[in-house]
């Protein structure tokens, strides 16, 4: 059986380009005991696909230059060697950006299509979903009536965050780049705000936005949007580092918060989130953020690329872009 697969044969200096890519056919590998080969209908695309490519320390190692790039996927079993699955399964598995892969059944997560659809599994119910409800309740701790402000709040983790913090009681204002984007944030997603980046001034609109200030910031882009949101936190407020999609593709040493002295003056905390530290309790997180689900409490929007493999290079540059509302995934 053939597979097509997209290799990592350079790393990037600023976006990645064309030359970063080799798309290859190769033959599948026969199953040995206990494996699963696993037919990849949908690749999740990541901001932190940017970080995997780069050399250097990190929460994972980097991608190795000729390897398949790292992608988390959903797909259907073909052929089984594991007691627990069977063809016609439905998984979860870190397949790599390619058509086919075969994995340790343990690799695999077993997913039910009768509840959400398969790509809700590499969204809400994800990586990404599982990444905001980590980040906003255990690290942001936010409490009923306070403000939450969260950035790049009409992607995939963004948008989560939001919903979760309304659900318990927050007044939330998103920071998102453009007029359809925050009247999605606003009127799909119901934020009670929505503040344009790109439009005027950010910090007029952040404070006519968070009258009683900020006490809990959830940050995805990094960049000057921490430092202007730092200038307006209140006391005791909780700053979630998640990502800084505004840096990752600088070819100068990232830019870091100018205004971090708000955080010794307002006794406030900062910290990052990786959502591996959470592995044990992925189980209870999905079971409630599934029940929102149900009762209409959380919005669960996909955006889906088309294409194929071969579209990944194209798909992966919509998140730079800002092309993509909720979470993007490329359909296989």
């Amino acid at each position: 059986m053939k597979n097509t697969q997209v290799n990592l044969i350079a790393r990037p200096v600023g976006l990645p380009t064309a030359e970063c890519w080799q798309i290859e056919e190769t033959e599948t590998p026969e199953l040995a005991d206990s494996q699963v080969l696993i037919k990849t209908q949908y690749l999740s695309i990541d901001p932190a696909m940017r970080g995997w490519m780069n050399e250097g320390k990190s929460y994972i190692r980097p991608v190795r230059i000729g390897e398949v790039m790292r992608a988390l996927g959903a797909g259907v079993i073909v052929e089984s060697k594991h007691p627990d699955f069977k063809a016609g399964d439905f998984v979860t598995a870190g397949t790599g950006v390619q058509e086919y892969v075969v994995l340790d059944g343990k690799e695999a997560v077993k997913v039910d299509t009768n509840f959400v659809p398969l790509p809700a599994y590499l969204g809400t119910l994800g990586m990404s979903g599982l990444t905001a409800y980590f980040g906003i309740l255990d690290t942001g701790q936010p409490k009923e009536g306070e403000t939450v402000v969260v950035s790049g709040a009409a992607g995939a983790v963004g948008s989560v965050v939001g919903q979760i913090a309304k659900i318990k009681g927050c007044r939330v204002v998103g920071i998102a780049g453009g007029a359809d984007k925050c009247k999605y944030v606003v009127e799909e997603l119901g934020f009670d705000a929505c503040v344009d980046y790109k439009e005027g001034d950010l910090r007029k609109q952040l404070k006519e936005a968070s009258p009683d200030g900020i006490d809990v910031y959830f940050d995805n882009v990094g960049g000057e949007i921490l430092d202007t949101v730092l200038g307006l936190i209140n006391l005791r407020a909780r700053i979630v580092i998640c990502g800084a999609i505004s840096q990752y593709n600088a070819t100068a040493k990232p830019v870091g918060p100018g205004n971090y002295l708000a955080l010794l003056v307002n006794r406030a905390r900062m910290e990052g989130i990786v959502v591996f530290d959470n592995a044990a309790n992925y189980g209870k997180a999905i079971k409630e953020m599934a029940g929102w689900i149900a009762q209409g409490k959380l919005n669960s929007k996909v955006f889906v690329a088309e294409g194929g493999v071969k579209a990944f290079p194209d798909t992966l540059m919509k998140l730079f872009k800002g092309e993509n509302t909720g979470k993007l995934v490329l359909k296989v």
